[in-house]
């Protein structure tokens, strides 16, 4: 499927039903311590030294994740997204993209960053309406919103079909949560823009899981990143690197 490039392009769905769909049904005291012998001053380091101690530090594997779920991630993949939430309950979670070194190695690439998940948390198994996050591994390659695109090289859909109203869980309001959307390939057709409503497994399994701008509360799905947060993460993705998002809470992810 040829990648999309739309930017102001005509709404193709009803805003009202493309958005209630997404955000209102699916989106010891301490112990004594021993004076310390005396030492020598430590000897300056070279630049050359303190140039290689701010390389980046990297591991063979992702932190936090277990066998299994490392072996999920796709071999072409060398930028990861890892969303990890406390439990299997909890609805607020820590996002880090990570990127693979031509040695195979990974590092840091961005964040950490707060993040928002579902209301009630993660599942393995999601439905629509059941205000949980899917957990897994899901590629993520097509990006898109009600603002214009603010740099970066995944395909992008400029359209005011991504405006939203209304408030959350938490009364707090919805508006400018989808100014910038990136879509997570849960039940949707990969190389479409994020309003597609398509649904291969069926609309029971829910769809439009997103990673949108943290309007304040939990969501009904997606992952929410502060706005800067997103553009950032939008400015890093590389559609070469064959980027993925790999969420759940962390002991899922230990697996």
């Amino acid at each position: 499927m040829p990648a999309f490039v739309r930017k102001g392009a005509p709404a193709l769905l009803g805003a009202g039903t493309l958005c209630a769909a997404l955000l209102l049904t699916a989106c010891a005291h301490p112990a004594p311590t021993t004076p310390a012998a005396p030492t020598t001053p430590a000897p300056v380091k070279s630049s050359a030294a303190a140039s290689a101690d701010a390389r980046p530090r990297t591991a063979p594997h992702l932190p936090g994740l277990g066998p299994l779920t490392q072996a999920r991630i796709p071999d072409g993949a060398t930028q990861a997204l890892v969303v990890t939430g406390d439990t299997e309950n909890s609805n607020t979670a820590t996002a880090v993209l990570h990127q693979r070194a031509p040695g195979g190695r990974w590092y840091e690439a961005g964040g950490p960053w707060p993040a928002r998940n579902a209301l009630k948390g993660w599942t393995a198994d999601h439905s629509a309406g059941d205000l949980r996050t899917p957990i897994g591994v899901y590629r993520i390659g097509d990006a898109g919103g009600r603002l214009p695109d603010p740099g970066g090289r995944l395909p992008y859909d400029e359209d005011p079909e991504f405006a939203i109203s209304g408030t959350g869980f938490r009364g707090e309001s919805l508006e400018g949560s989808f100014d910038h959307v990136i879509a997570i390939d849960y039940n949707r057709v990969p190389g479409r823009t994020p309003l597609d409503k398509e649904r291969p497994l069926g609309a029971d399994k829910g769809g439009g899981v997103w990673i949108h701008v943290d309007h304040g509360g939990p969501t009904q799905a997606c992952v929410a990143l502060d706005r800067d947060d997103l553009r950032a993460l939008l400015l890093a993705l590389d559609p070469a690197a064959e980027p993925v998002v790999v969420m759940g809470p962390a002991p899922e992810l230990a697996r």
